[in-house]
């Protein structure tokens, strides 16, 4: 398989994101940091289409399943502990600023999440998951480039 392949396909994955995925890209794949930028930031955006749409159908399902109910009160309600605070302060802004900050747990995957459950309308959470995407990515690609240079 190709590295851009590879790059997009590591992108989409919610422990990876493009956290992971832009240092492999150009570390790894030599890719250029422009190359794995982009690449990373498709395979980033392309579940969260899916995922703002995913979250209401699960939380009907989980109503009736309770294995699964448990599981996703537990994620539910740690992802609103931890952006409820920064939404009711920052409001949509909070979202971008929860999606750009390159920690675990706070990509475009907990977004959608955070999303779903303050109720942002899809196109809207889309654009603002979209822009924090674009930050994260930059800090990503900045450090990794910086970092690989240096090595």
């Amino acid at each position: 398989m190709n590295p851009e392949i590879k790059t997009i396909l590591l992108a989409m994955t919610p422990f990876n994101e493009l956290r992971g995925t832009i240092p492999l890209a150009i570390g790894f794949y030599h890719l250029s940091p422009w190359s794995a930028y982009l690449l990373a930031i498709i395979g980033n955006i392309l579940p969260i289409f899916f995922l703002l749409w995913f979250w209401s159908k699960v939380a009907i399902i989980c109503q009736s399943w309770t294995k699964a109910q448990k599981f996703f009160r537990w994620l539910f309600e740690r992802t609103r502990k931890r952006f409820y605070k920064k939404y009711s302060l920052y409001g949509d802004l909070a979202l971008i600023i929860f999606v750009a900050i390159p920690l675990p747990f706070t990509g475009a995957w907990t977004g959608s999440i955070a999303a779903f459950l303050f109720g942002i309308p899809y196109w809207r959470a889309l654009g603002l998951i979209f822009f924090g995407i674009l930050i994260a990515g930059l800090i990503i690609t900045g450090l990794s480039a910086g970092f690989f240079a240096f090595i």
